[in-house]
């Protein structure tokens, strides 16, 4: 696989994050202080910019609704409107308190004995709670628990597909994304934590709908980078 993509010129992904990473340097994700962070804060980010998650967090903590066990406390409605500038805050609050209650029952609030577990074991636990869908559980795992889950999102996949790196099967589901980095990439919490975040930032400066290429730090890489420029050149 690495020997075809050299073929093409497409770099490895080591190859891309360490480009990324001399470009932007280290982002020090996740945005928060501790795991309690992290879950909360992966759950309301789901189809919400963080900007709205952060005044829903502020308005948790304002409320005095700062742990799992306020959260499972508080009734669904109240918890609701508390975190209303997330959006959906309904269904969100809905998933808040899945997550409060299994963590409570099963693990009497502990999520050291919760992060304990096996990789595999605590991502199918994960996407067994209500609302924890892939990419949240994977945001769990790398950023609370510590563990290598590389995390796909839409900024991504926009990523790898201007370069022309995808799953070889073609696919666009989001296990065969993942097993793709987990082929290339070294089981490494420290990098699959880095790498993402790059690619976010990257994705939200530069790579974004309507691409600015010129001057990017990947279009030396990037064929789709190199024909928009072409393009452009010509105008």
């Amino acid at each position: 696989m690495a020997e075809s993509r050299a073929a093409y010129g497409q770099p490895s992904l080591l190859a891309l994050h360490d480009l990324l990473l001399a470009e932007y340097g280290p982002r020090g994700w996740w945005p928060g202080d501790g795991p309690f962070d992290v879950i909360i804060g992966a759950i309301l980010t789901q189809a919400a910019s963080w900007k709205n998650v952060e005044l829903a967090l502020a308005n948790l903590k304002a409320a005095h609704c700062w742990s799992f066990q306020a959260i499972a406390a508080l009734p669904q409605e109240t918890l609701a409107e508390i975190i209303r500038p997330s959006g959906y805050f309904n269904a969100k609050a809905a998933k808040l308190k899945a997550f409060a209650a299994h963590l409570l029952e099963g693990y009497e609030g502990d999520l050291d004995r919760m992060f304990s577990k096996d990789t595999a074991l605590l991502r199918r636990e994960l996407l067994s709670i209500h609302g924890i869908g892939p990419e949240t559980a994977d945001d769990i795992l790398v950023y609370a628990a510590g563990k290598p889950s590389f995390v796909i999102d839409t900024y991504t996949i926009r990523i790898m597909e201007r370069l022309g790196i995808v799953p070889e099967n073609g696919s666009n589901r989001y296990g065969d994304w993942q097993e793709m980095f987990h082929n290339q990439l070294p089981p490494n919490v420290a990098l699959f934590n880095e790498f993402h975040a790059l690619l976010d930032h990257h994705a939200g400066g530069v790579c974004r709908k309507t691409p600015v290429c010129e001057g990017c730090c990947l279009l030396s890489v990037c064929p789709t980078g190199q024909e928009l420029e072409k393009a452009r050149m010509v105008c």
